[in-house]
């Protein structure tokens, strides 16, 4: 998602309504692009985190402090100079733009009172913040900007200060009809394209949900559409622009099924239909958390990338080995033909002639008719012999291939089960656990060099059902391992996935029946922590914990049962309450 206009129209709203009118208490410059700023207003204390990174610029209200570097540097001794203990009068977007200003009251060295004004820019790799005197002009910048670098505008101390204009965009909150039908509908582009390309601070996201509320498909071509639908179009977007100038403001970050966080926005993205979606009371709730969630999940799928690779490949193998294995014992098919052939030479074929090719003998087993081919070159005892030794080497074959099949499909279903607790993994010490199973098995060779850092003991996932019944869930073998055969008591409930990678899900019943909701929420988990986590639905088989067994000698997580209960459920934890990862 962009941080764009309507992002930072809902941050001056909420800016607005909180710091206007409060005293810098506090000034730091933790990172060479960043500031963080302590304001105190209405006996409340707020920590302004702005970040002019390239790669990530933020702006938002943060509970977290930085430390910061033992020599502040000359950019934030400057502002600490000047409005170190100043007032915020006032906090401006202008025109939609992806800039806000901060325009702040302050005593000089005379004792007069004078303005300054402080502008971020949000603007992806062009992001900055700079300071500006009351005539506009640029005191001072955390990054400078020369005219090798950009040939639109040069941002250095003695500069005049002015908003780029590098494309002719119309502010949406004051584009006439008029103007949006002579620049949206007559350019040669997608619809969606057409609206963000024409419109400041309107960002791809927004100009789709704008199509999807008016009913129009987005990659469709402006020139493709009727009055009707251009009249139509127009309207939704008026309408939309009305809930942004009135402050009519809805954070929220929209969820995939797997809790992952796929957008946020300033207004009801209502184009993600059926996807969970949670509201925040403010914009900087949203932004913490989705890019908090954002890089813990990219952290973990980078340091998981190694791990899915040598798991990939092993399965890869061993699932080429298991289609191989299967075609080979069905050629063993053929064995109890051959049995036949040479009962049927030693009883009929006595009186053959040599030389014969094949004879015709009827098979006492079917009382059907059928040609035996022969080796002319050998006897008739001969002939049954060479029969006999081809069925008892695909006997022998049959016998060892049965056996080499089981032991490939549960190596291919302990693999699939590591690669379902990949997808689980949410934290360092979970990854840990799995590498640890990888060396036990010999999917990863044993490093014994040097000290290891010791992690915290990655623990399953702790859920409270809607009755008030603890509900656990294993994130991977060591820990399904445990919760089953030394957490559960034997009245508690087991949950599972049916013939599939998945999580043991452990209910504690306190010897008491259980509620329906429990079992379906139960349900619920077992399904969503498992590999059919994107189907429809998942069957489930759950047992009380008493009849499930651990085979000797198998891996871990593998259990039998053979009396079960079972249920159809869907794979959606949304209601569910979280207490502890």
């Amino acid at each position: 998602m962009a941080f764009d206009g309507i992002t930072i129209a809902n941050m001056v709203k909420e800016f607005q309504e909180t710091i206007v009118g409060g005293k810098i208490n506090k000034i730091a410059q933790p990172e060479p692009d960043e500031l963080l700023i302590t304001i105190k207003n209405n006996k409340t204390q707020y920590r302004l985190l702005i970040s002019a990174s390239a790669s990530l610029p933020l702006i938002y209200f943060t509970d977290k402090n930085k430390t910061s570097p033992l020599t502040a540097p000359n950019f934030c001794m400057l502002l600490r100079k000047h409005i170190g203990s100043g007032r915020i009068a006032a906090v401006t977007q202008p025109d939609m733009e992806r800039a806000i200003e901060f325009r702040i009251e302050h005593l000089n060295e005379l004792g007069d009172l004078c303005f300054k004004t402080l502008v971020v820019e949000i603007m992806g790799k062009h992001s900055n913040i700079i300071f500006l005197n009351e005539e506009r002009m640029i005191l001072d910048s955390i990054k400078h900007v020369s005219c090798n670098v950009s040939s639109v505008r040069e941002v250095l101390p003695g500069r005049n200060y002015f908003l780029p204009k590098t494309q002719d965009k119309y502010n949406p909150l004051t584009v006439s009809e008029q103007e949006f039908f002579n620049t949206v509908y007559t350019k040669p582009v997608p619809v969606a394209k057409g609206i963000y390309t024409s419109l400041t601070g309107i960002s791809p996201c927004i100009a789709e949900e704008i199509c999807f509320r008016a009913s129009i498909d987005g990659s469709a071509s402006c020139q493709s559409l009727d009055q009707p639908a251009k009249e139509h179009l127009y309207h939704t977007f008026a309408r939309t622009m009305e809930e942004v100038s009135h402050g009519e403001f809805q954070p929220n970050i929209v969820y995939t099924k797997d809790q992952e966080p796929v957008e946020y926005g300033g207004i009801a993205l209502t184009k993600y239909q059926g996807f969970p979606v949670k509201h925040f009371d403010s914009m900087s709730q949203v932004l913490e958390q989705y890019y908090a969630e954002k890089d813990k999940i990219t952290r973990i799928r980078q340091k998981s990338s190694d791990l899915r690779r040598i798991v990939q490949t092993a399965l890869e193998r061993n699932r080429k080995k298991f289609d191989l294995q299967t075609r080979q014992m069905k050629d063993t098919e053929k064995m109890e033909k051959y049995k036949v052939y040479g009962e049927l030479i030693n009883t009929y074929g006595y009186n053959l002639e040599s030389g014969c090719k094949s004879f015709q003998a009827l098979n006492y087993y079917t009382n059907e008719e059928i040609t035996i081919p022969l080796d002319p070159t050998l006897t008739p005892q001969e002939n049954a012999k060479k029969y006999f030794d081809r069925y008892n080497k695909l006997k022998r074959t049959a016998q060892a291939l049965e056996e080499q099949l089981q032991d490939t499909e549960e190596e291919i279903q302990h693999l699939e089960s590591i690669s379902t607790a990949l997808d689980i993994a949410l934290l360092e010490s979970d990854l840990s656990q799995i590498k640890e199973e990888l060396q036990e098995y010999g999917y990863i060779k044993k490093h014994s060099v040097g000290k290891k850092k010791a992690l915290a003991k990655s623990k399953p996932l702790h859920y409270i059902s809607s009755d008030g019944y603890d509900i656990y869930v294993g994130k991977n073998n060591y820990q399904n391992e445990e919760l089953t055969f030394k957490f559960a008591t034997g009245n508690d409930w087991w949950f599972h996935a049916k013939k599939m990678a998945g999580s043991h899900v452990i209910v504690k019943s306190r010897n008491e029946e259980l509620p329906d909701r429990t079992f379906e929420e139960a349900g619920r988990l077992a399904a969503y922590y498992s590999s059919g986590r994107t189907a429809p639905k998942v069957e489930i088989d759950y047992i009380q914990k008493k009849h499930v067994k651990k085979p000797n000698g198998s891996k871990p997580g593998f259990v039998v049962y053979y009396t079960n209960y079972s249920l159809m459920i869907e794979p959606d934890i949304s209601g569910l309450k979280l207490l502890s990862e």
